[in-house]
Formats: C-alpha cells, structure tokens, sequence
C-alpha cells in the first residue's frame, strides 16, 4: 500500500532497512548498538557579531556599571548609618571653632576631640556627609557644647545653627560710659581692644548675649543701637507740653532722673519734680549733678565725702548753681527713666527727700520739704547711732573672743538659753 501524502517507504520485509523522507536510508540497529554512547553534537558556533571586540567591551563596561552601582549603594547605605548612629562622645564636651576654619580643620578637630568616630575615616566621612547635606559653606565659627551621643548629623546641625554657648554682659542702669567700657573691657570672654569713648548717654543699659568672639566693639554697637532705637521710639509718644524741646535734653534729664532713685515705680514722680521745676524756672538743686561736675563720668572715691563747699562749686554740670538742665547727661538712663521722663506723673510736687527705706517723700511747698527734712535727719541720726553701737558690740565682742574668757557675743547670746 502506498501513500502519496508521505514521503517515508518501507522495505521489503526482507530488506531491514527503511527510507527516510529525505531517500536516505536508515538501517535498523541491534540493541548492544543503541545501547552503545553517542558523542554530543557540537555546540552551535557563535556568530561574527558576538566574537566582535566592541561588544565584549561594551558587556565589561555594563558589568562594571552594575557592580558599580551596587557598591555606590552598599557605600552610601553604611556611610548614612554611620553618620546618623550615636556618636562615641561620653562626656560633654565644649569646643571653639575659629573664624575662617575650614571643613577639613573642622573635621579633624571634631575628631581630635572624640566627638565623632575615628573609625572608619570618621573625620573624612564626617566631610563627605556635611557635603551631601549643603552644608559645608554654613559652618559657622563659635564656641560649641556638645552632650554625649551626639550623631555627625546632630553636630553637623549644631555648627551649622550657628546656635553656641551663649555668654552674657550685664550693664546696670545709672552708670557712666567711663564705667561701662570698664566692665566691657574687663570682660574675658570679649575680645578685641575698645572703641573710641562715646558720649555720656549714648549707651543702653541691659543685659547683652553674645557668643566667644563676639568683638568689644560688637557689645558697644548694639548697646548704642538700643539706646537709638528705644530714644526714637519714646520720643514720638512723649506728653505734649514738656519742657525739654530734643530728645538729648529728655536724655539728660533721664540721667538724673536715673541717679535720685533706683526705684522703678517712683521714676515718674521724680519725673514730675524736676518738670515742675523746669516750668517754674526753680533750680534742680539735684545733688548727683554735683559730683559729676567735680569727678565726670570716673564718679567720686568711695572714701570721698560731699562737702558744703561742693554745692556752691560752679560747674557746668551743678544744677545748684545753673539755671534749666546741665549741657549732657551724667549717666546712661534706662528705659524706665526714659520713658519717666518723656510720660511723667501728673503732680504740683516741687520737693523730695529719702524717707530710710529707699524710696522718697514729696511736698508742695518749701515747709513740708523742711518738715520732710527734719524726718530724714531724724532718722539718719538715729541710724548711725545704730551702726556706732553695732560697731561697739562687735569690737567687745572681738576683744573679748581674743581674750579668751569666753564671753558670748550679743548676737548670740539669745541663743544659749
């Protein structure tokens, strides 16, 4: 039987072997044959295109590439870990960054210090992740306090705020410029010569912060703003009708407001004094004016009394012996006796007196100032006796503690029963 759809003929049954659909002929094999191992074809042969030289190096730079990627990202991952951990610090630490350090000096003084990780290149780390965060043209210079733990970032951050240990200058109300250079100057942390000495009452007393390297010229600055900026800001809501036409004039005034009382709420009535008196053309008759005049802004020796002499010296500045205000300020007022001065009270009060507990009594009239007087006077005695009697007991009970006979002293005494 044939079939003309299929190629394939068989043999005779007698010929064994068998023709395959391209003519050739297959002959059948025994089993030991078919059981025999056959040799592998030959792997196919790779074409001209693949063996070329381009492509081989394209494939070494893709591998490269990749590799490159995953070591990039392993870096990136264990150098961002590392500069978010927990520092090596244990200690607090304080450490001053000087004007015009650069990022390496910065780095390597960190790490000299041990407040970042030495290991693994802590302080090149610390640079390169100060560079990737933006912030190595922010570093600023000061004086740093860093607590135990802190991560780079956290240091990278403190430095880069700007936030350091903050110092402070405390300038009182009442003293002369001559004084507050003193104390600007004496201060340590401070550095810097002085400036030129400004005019009395140029400056405003307060409390100052500043960081190490904050220059002595930098305090005086912004003392001599405030005072500016406080002056044309008082100026403007000043009570019509005052006597003083400028605002050095309401300066001067303030400046002896300042020196009669240290109490804040009494300013005012002062204040009102010597307005009343400015009005009525009466003579200040202020007693500070008197030293000033005699010893300028250096102030008298502690050991140096007032004479009766004094009050009739005619200095510029002596408000007993010139008429209106003296031709500057004798200290440097603060704010509450500026603004005393520029909104006083609203008195007929043309006298006041010390009434021994630190404040002051006010009269009308030239009697009840003289009654106010004699009270003081009263009082004064009776507090110096007082102390002379203090100083007595003390001195018995000194010589008496020298001479061992074991007297007990009056302060004392109540104590033993």
């Amino acid at each position: 039987m044939s079939n003309t759809d299929n190629s394939s003929s068989f043999g005779d049954e007698s010929g064994g072997s068998y023709e395959r659909n391209d003519g050739s002929r297959l002959v059948p094999q025994s089993a030991a044959e078919v059981l025999q191992p056959k040799q592998a074809p030959a792997p196919p042969k790779r074409s001209r295109q693949a063996r070329h030289g381009f492509v081989v190096f394209l494939n070494f730079v893709m591998t490269l590439m990749v590799l490159g990627v995953i070591t990039a990202s392993v870096i990136f991952f264990v150098g961002k870990k590392s500069f978010e951990k927990p520092g090596p610090l244990r200690t607090s630490q304080t450490i001053v960054i000087k004007e015009g350090s650069g990022l390496n000096q910065i780095s390597h003084q960190l790490n000299a210090r041990g407040i970042i990780d030495g290991q693994f290149l802590g302080d090149f780390l610390f640079g390169i992740g100060v560079k990737l965060h933006g912030a190595a043209r922010s570093m600023k210079a000061g004086e740093y306090a860093f607590t135990p733990g802190m991560s780079m970032f956290d240091v990278m951050e403190t430095i880069r705020s700007g936030k350091g240990i903050v110092y402070k200058i405390t300038i009182p109300e009442g003293l002369t410029t001559h004084v507050i250079y003193q104390r600007i100057a004496a201060n340590e942390t401070l550095v810097g010569d002085m400036p030129e000495m400004l005019p009395e009452g140029s400056l405003m007393p307060d409390t100052y912060p500043f960081q190490r390297g904050t220059s002595r010229t930098d305090v005086v600055k912004r003392m001599q703003q405030s005072q500016k900026q406080f002056l044309a800001e008082v100026w403007k809501r000043r009570t019509s009708g005052l006597p003083v036409t400028t605002p050095e004039e309401l300066v001067t005034l303030a400046s002896i407001v300042e020196k009669e009382t240290g109490k804040s709420a009494e300013r005012p009535h002062v204040a009102s004094v010597f307005i009343n008196r400015l009005n009525q053309g009466i003579r200040l008759q202020s007693d500070p004016t008197i030293i000033y005049g005699i010893f300028g802004g250096e102030g008298k020796p502690k050991d140096r009394p007032i004479y009766r002499s004094d009050i009739q010296n005619p200095t510029p500045y002596n408000t007993y012996t010139i008429d209106g205000l003296p031709p500057g300020p004798i200290s440097s007022p603060g704010r509450a006796a500026l603004e005393a001065v520029a909104n006083p009270s609203i008195t007929e009060d043309l006298f006041f007196v010390a009434d021994g507990t630190g404040g002051h009594v006010f009269s009308k009239t030239l009697a009840g100032h003289n009654a106010n007087v004699n009270r003081w006077r009263a009082i004064e005695k009776r507090q110096k006796e007082e102390i002379a009697k203090r100083a007595e007991e003390l001195a018995k009970a000194a010589a008496s503690a020298a001479a061992g006979d074991g007297t007990t002293t009056p302060a004392t005494a109540g104590q033993s029963n």
